[in-house]
């Protein structure tokens, strides 16, 4: 049932970023959390914070599921999750129900009703005194009202401050002028989450002049970049911006990976960008085989063709 989708990709978001702090420290894993939460937001934005499709389990009567598909399944069951984990008392409480909740079902396919009821069923055997707290949420409103989620969840700043930090530093730069002081080495010591938190900063305050983008792009040569994440973060920015100077960077992008969290709102950026329609729809119409079927479905809606 499409409906609980959120049930495997909630899961498996909120698992690989535990995976990402085990492997990389916990500061990866809240700086993950922080751009899935960006992500979150723009996709409720996009469908509109009323919409029925942005709840977390949505009715899909007489929708076609592929019309719902989007990142919101898999960044607002993330964030129930760990809104969970950190209420119900951190890792040391909900890693064992984690575990145990995979056991009970695996090799079955569940709904919510079946998670719900496994969880209220593990803590009352295990701690009687989490069930008054799970008995306390608004489950209605975490699971079917759409928008998004019922209560903000509350990331460690401290790894985002550096990223934020650097932003500040541009935006002064882009109101005097003063561009000389920046260099490659700004972000060198940069993760990949880094710099794409601190890309979308600066996208929070677009559109940007021309010559502001022109310089980050010297300082950093992005437009080259080869990294997904921060390539394509690079790219929207300039294009929310209307910097036309990215356009055969944003083909070339569009003509070498296929995954949706990318190609539909770089598409989207592009066709709404000045003089950038009509490059849309024609890199469009000569990759649409290029791209998966649902893919291309979804884009083809997007552009109106």
């Amino acid at each position: 049932n499409w409906e609980h989708f959120w049930l495997n990709e909630g899961w498996t978001t909120y698992f690989e970023r535990k995976i990402v702090s085990r492997l990389n420290g916990e500061d990866a894993r809240q700086l993950s959390c922080v751009i899935g939460e960006t992500d979150l937001q723009e996709s409720i934005e996009f469908y509109g914070k009323d919409s029925a499709l942005t709840a977390l389990v949505p009715n899909l009567a007489g929708i076609d599921p592929d019309d719902a598909y989007s990142t919101i399944p898999y960044d607002k069951g993330a964030h129930l999750l760990y809104y969970l984990e950190q209420y119900l008392g951190g890792p040391d409480v909900f890693e064992p129900y984690m575990r145990a909740y995979i056991n009970e079902f695996q090799g079955r396919s569940i709904g919510t009703d079946d998670w719900k009821d496994y969880l209220f069923k593990y803590f009352a055997e295990t701690d009687s005194a989490k069930v008054k707290l799970l008995e306390a949420l608004e489950w209605d409103k975490w699971l079917y009202s759409p928008g998004m989620p019922p209560v903000k969840n509350e990331y460690d700043e401290r790894p985002q401050k550096i990223c934020l930090d650097l932003a500040a530093r541009w935006l002064e730069a882009a109101a005097n002028g003063d561009y000389a002081q920046f260099s490659t080495g700004d972000i060198d010591g940069f993760s990949t989450m880094q710099r794409v938190i601190f890309l979308g900063c600066l996208a929070e305050s677009t559109p940007l002049k021309a010559e502001t983008l022109a310089a980050i792009d010297n300082a950093y040569q992005l437009t080259g970049y080869h990294n997904c994440e921060v390539r394509f973060s690079w790219l929207a920015l300039a294009l929310k911006s209307n910097y036309m100077a990215v356009v055969d960077a944003v083909v070339d992008m569009l003509s070498t990976q296929g995954r949706m969290k990318f190609t539909r709102p770089l598409y989207r950026l592009l066709h709404a960008s000045t003089d950038g329609r009509e490059i849309a729809e024609k890199t469009f119409l000569r990759l649409r085989r290029f791209y998966h079927p649902i893919c291309a479905r979804m884009v083809e809606k997007d552009l109106g063709l």
